[in-house]
């Protein structure tokens, strides 16, 4: 099995100086101890692990006072090595320098927090053996780009460093100068106004949840550039003039964690099964009819899918394209939308 975070633990034990007394003991903690950051040590004390003078502390905004002792149970650091698993790929073409993979939806790409087993990079190690790029580091061998965990689709990987560097160049590009296209099926509540347009809005961080990503303000902390372009592919079960859902088509010119999926909850159409940023559109399931109902609530993860992938190879120069029909869960629920037209 591949190696993840071990259950042994290391006991630490630091003394607040003058010149710290007043810190908030997370951030104190993150300089003091410096194994973690700070967010990890903030989930340490909120799991109990800190003590204060002999007093268990669950508040990470506690102020510490000089002389106070503080201990802790640190986890030992993790293991960043995966290991080869043999778990099968859709191998879409190969050479010796890259390999472009259709990745099943609930496929994590690489190796992290909560998924240090099972991944992709598990299963191209596996595949490819030592031929993988090392440029992105023993966590992302030859990964250039990355789909979430929860979207199918098209995925190239670098197997020579050359490829590698060549290949993350064109995705810095975003296709402007490249022959690089990335296009998105993606199936949305209601319908955008129009038959195209584009989403320009900043993403970055959500401050009220870590894990999630929110349209913020050019000036706000780790505001990043996004820009998603649309196009409207078909309309569903209009009542009243007011379609249920629509089949859209994603390009993107950036390529920002979760950017789809939150441009689109941005305009006011999520996509369907998103449960990160379409959660407050679960009661419009009621309004399906039955059969389409049950399908659309057990989906389980949300309706996109990277269809089309196009690139100039980093070695022949040569411009390949890549398609990839939906899978056959989205296939489904496409059937029965369109019983709806």
């Amino acid at each position: 099995m591949a190696n993840g975070p071990s259950e042994e633990r290391v006991d630490v034990e630091l003394t607040v100086t003058a010149d710290d007394a007043g810190e908030r003991l997370d951030a104190w903690l993150a300089k003091s101890a410096g194994t973690f950051s700070r967010n990890r040590y903030k989930d340490l004390i909120k799991q109990g692990q800190v003590t204060v003078g002999g007093r268990t502390i669950v508040e990470p905004k506690y102020r510490v006072n000089e002389g106070e002792t503080v201990r802790l149970s640190e986890p030992e650091p993790e293991d960043a090595t995966p290991e080869p698993e043999d778990i099968p790929l859709n191998v879409v073409y190969e050479d010796d320098d890259l390999i472009v993979i259709d990745k099943p939806a609930g496929l994590v790409v690489h190796p992290g927090a909560g998924n240090w087993t099972g991944t992709l990079v598990n299963a191209l190690l596996f595949h490819c053996g030592d031929s993988l790029s090392g440029i992105g580091g023993v966590r992302r061998p030859g990964i250039v780009h990355r789909i979430d965990k929860d979207t199918s689709g098209l995925l190239v990987v670098a197997k020579s460093d050359v490829a590698h560097q060549g290949l993350s160049a064109q995705f810095a590009d975003h296709g402007r100068t490249t022959a690089l296209e990335r296009a998105y099926s993606a199936l949305v509540w209601g319908a955008p106004p129009g038959l195209k347009g584009t989403i320009d809005a900043p993403l970055a961080r959500s401050p009220n949840n870590r894990l999630k990503i929110a349209v913020v303000r050019e000036t706000a902390h780790g505001a990043r550039h996004a820009i998603t372009h649309w196009q409207l592919k078909k309309r569903y079960g209009a009542r009243d003039g007011d379609a249920l859902a629509s089949l859209i088509e994603c390009r993107l010119e950036t390529g920002r964690t979760h950017q789809i999926r939150v441009h689109m909850a941005h305009i006011g159409h999520p996509l369907v099964g998103d449960a990160d940023y379409g959660a407050h559109f679960r009661t419009k399931v009621n309004r399906l009819p039955e059969g389409l109902r049950e399908k659309v609530a057990g989906f389980g993860r949300q309706a996109l899918h990277a269809g089309l992938l196009a690139f100039e190879h980093p070695v022949t120069g040569e411009v390949m394209r890549f398609e990839s029909p939906l899978p056959e869960d989205f296939a489904e629920l496409i059937d029965l939308y369109e019983t709806l037209t």
